[in-house]
């Protein structure tokens, strides 16, 4: 039945989600809205913790189906002003979340120190709200993102994704007033769309009223 799918698939009569195996509820978000740009960071060496992350064995975007027709009305709406969304993670298996914490436990490998967490010691960032044991990612409904502007180039935010420390917050005043616009920006239409933020990273938003809170999936990214 699957061979039939891909079949099926490869002339182009069914989207990539009609014979993935994907838990019910689940959806790859280039069959939602192929105009949202990713840059899927942990399945490359390109992330905090230098190498593919665990779980991650796609360079591939996953998310429950609600939260990605959440972010399909986002980008519509930010098409208007000439902007569009990045995303840089979704679903993100429990094992990723593990390889994480054993990273941050791990106090010699600090070779990724300069770009992601320069001015905090690595023993904080379990505990200190940066990484923690169990993630709301894992629910399904969680997104890492940023904005970008029509020619594809990713807006000023003050800080890289996943940078450690107080620059980060939504209430840092270190970014520049053009910084902190952008942040503004993107904020309001996520907002708009039914998300809100973790007032410690501005890349990150989790949709109300989520399918699954409180449930931490494992499956990969694949």
């Amino acid at each position: 039945m699957i061979r039939v799918a891909l079949l099926l698939r490869l002339l182009g009569f069914l989207p990539a989600a009609a014979y993935a195996d994907l838990p019910k509820g689940f959806v790859y978000l280039k069959d939602m809205d192929p105009t949202i740009k990713t840059d899927v960071r942990y399945a490359s060496t390109n992330n905090f913790v230098g190498k593919r992350v665990d779980g991650y064995r796609a360079k591939k975007v996953i998310i429950t189906g609600k939260a990605a027709e959440a972010l399909k009305k986002v980008q519509a709406d930010l098409k208007k002003e000439g902007y569009a969304l990045k995303v840089f993670d979704a679903y993100r298996p429990k094992q990723a979340v593990n390889h994480f914490v054993r990273w941050a436990r791990d106090r010699q490998n600090t070779r990724t120190k300069s770009k992601y967490y320069p001015d905090i010691p690595k023993s904080s960032l379990v505990g200190g709200g940066y990484i923690s044991g169990r993630s709301r990612h894992s629910s399904g409904s969680t997104v890492d993102l940023t904005l970008v502007d029509a020619s594809g180039k990713e807006l000023d935010m003050g800080t890289p994704f996943d940078f450690f420390g107080s620059e980060s917050s939504h209430a840092s005043p270190i970014p520049t007033p053009e910084q902190q616009a952008n942040r503004r920006k993107l904020k309001a239409a996520m907002e708009r769309g039914g998300f809100f933020a973790y007032d410690k990273e501005w890349w990150h938003y989790t949709l109300r009223g989520e399918p699954f809170a409180g449930q931490y999936f494992d499956f990969p990214v694949e």
